[in-house]
């Protein structure tokens, strides 16, 4: 998503109209959640996405209306409607979105700043499409028209970033940790948390595409080597930050940033290294904690740990060797193994093949 603001803002700084279509809801198989969105440019540019591609020419279509002076429309398309096939939705789910303009005077910049910055943001807008409100630390930027609606609508988007929750706040409800809404709206909560963190000890040739891809998948990336020729940033651009340090170190000095949310990888293979970094990841909140190597220096490894300390239960989150079994080799196929596996602890995944299973391919 962060990439669907930066050009929103982008465009509302140009001056260019634009059109955002937002998931509200959704029911059964959906590949996006609520606040997914997709931006339709004047021009017919789009950018983002609010469905695996079964229903972005229909959005396109509804965008253009939008554009000529329609109406906001909240839509929905399901595979029991009739025009489910028509418009390529045979997943099985439903999803209802929001198509409006974005208005000029839209608080945009400080929305993507805040995304940019992993500092947690909320965009509200009416599902009438009147007015936009960008909420976070207590303060809220532009309006809905009218001050008492303002503050209610505030509050009902703290309460739901502070869940890490978006979607449809119903007026007139206690939608969110009490808070009412306005009688007769409806608002779309848009909650923008703190990107989660892939932490990559050992600045070796395979931390490379780990970077890339990891940060393509909105991980806040640092890349921590104790040695100066390895941890240097013009090798990793796509890094939030790359540090010289003893991995041991900088992990105790930042632990309590670390949450289940935390990615771990230790691709040090010096055990110098590697051990005292992982005996902490392995008793921290971090969600996934890997360690690369063969099944020998695993074996090493595990015996150095348990010398150290660690115990049993916290030595069996330890996922070694890292990655999941997908037979590739080199660098990139590599991270595409164990970024694989990162999303499949995250998400609760089998790591299965999809043609094993009976049930939806997408699982709120």
């Amino acid at each position: 998503m962060r990439h669907v603001i930066d050009q929103a803002a982008a465009w509302q700084r140009s001056g260019t109209r634009f059109v955002m279509a937002t998931v509200v809801r959704t029911w059964g198989s959906s590949p996006h959640g609520p606040g997914a969105s997709m931006l339709v440019s004047e021009t017919g540019r789009v950018v983002g996405s609010v469905s695996g591609g079964c229903v972005e020419a229909e959005v396109c279509a509804i965008a253009e209306d939008v554009l000529a002076g329609a109406e906001p429309v909240l839509a929905r398309w399901g595979i029991g409607d009739e025009d489910a096939f028509a418009v390529g939705l045979t997943c099985g789910g439903t999803i209802e979105v929001l198509i409006r303009e974005m208005a000029a005077q839209a608080p945009l910049d400080r929305l993507a700043g805040e995304v940019a910055a992993g500092v947690p943001v909320a965009l509200v807008t009416p599902v009438d499409g009147a007015g936009c409100l960008v909420v976070g630390g207590g303060t809220a930027s532009g309006s809905l028209g009218d001050a008492g609606v303002d503050r209610a609508a505030a509050l009902a988007a703290e309460g739901m970033l502070g869940r890490g929750a978006s979607g449809l706040v119903t007026s007139g409800n206690d939608a969110a940790d009490g808070a009412a809404c306005a009688p007769g709206r409806e608002l779309v909560v848009q909650s923008f948390g703190s990107r989660p963190r892939l932490l990559i000890f050992g600045a070796a040739e395979y931390a490379r595409p780990l970077t890339d891809m990891g940060a393509a998948l909105g991980y806040r990336v640092t890349v921590c080597d104790a040695r100066p020729a390895f941890a240097a940033a013009e090798r990793f651009p796509r890094a939030d930050e790359v540090v010289t340090e003893r991995p041991d170190r900088w992990f105790r000095a930042h632990e309590d940033r670390i949450d289940a949310t935390t990615a771990v990888c230790v691709l040090s293979h010096d055990t110098r290294f590697d051990v005292p970094v992982l005996t902490l990841a392995l008793r921290s909140a971090a969600g996934y904690v890997g360690a690369m190597g063969s099944r020998r220096t695993h074996e090493d490894r595990v015996a150095r740990l348990r010398a150290a300390g660690v115990a049993d239960g916290e030595m069996a989150r330890l996922r070694s060797p890292i990655g999941l079994d997908l037979g590739g080799r080199g660098p990139e196929e590599a991270a595409v193994s164990i970024l694989a596996e990162i999303v499949a602890v995250r998400r609760g995944g089998t790591a299965l093949p999809l043609t094993q299973g009976s049930g939806p391919v997408h699982v709120a």
